[in-house]
């Protein structure tokens, strides 16, 4: 597996900007895909940004044109770069990483399930946007 951690989570006002980092480490698989979920209060854990290991993104229609997905190959980090930060945007950010065909159900923003274990998933960095 894989070992992530997020960091850069943080209170702003609505229409404020973040950055998410989520560093990895250990066996980090040559092909494979990383992606951002946000979990809010009592809810599953929603995917919203995705990457593939050429660059393709995709992102969630309630992040599209706000929000960026990246990666550093070089140091093995992985971004999201928030804008436009809204209240509904708070919650419990994580960042993920599979590999193989499962990259198929990642990048099309497919939550697995809080059964399925993910090549990597990290512990989570809050992000609480208010009015």
């Amino acid at each position: 597996q894989v070992q992530l951690a997020e960091s850069g989570g943080g209170s702003v006002q609505a229409g404020g900007s973040l950055r998410l980092s989520c560093a990895a480490s250990g066996r980090i698989p040559r092909r494979g895909c990383m992606g951002w979920f946000r979990q809010a209060p009592g809810k599953e854990p929603m995917p919203i940004a995705a990457i593939d290991e050429d660059g393709t993104t995709k992102y969630g229609d309630s992040v599209k044109g706000r929000f960026t997905i990246s990666k550093d190959n070089a140091s093995n980090i992985l971004y999201l770069e928030m804008s436009d930060l809204q209240p509904a945007d708070t919650g419990m950010y994580y960042c993920a990483a599979d590999r193989g065909t499962a990259c198929e159900w990642l990048l099309v923003l497919f939550f697995r399930g809080t059964g399925y274990k993910y090549y990597g998933w990290g512990q989570g960095t809050q992000v609480t946007v208010s009015p």
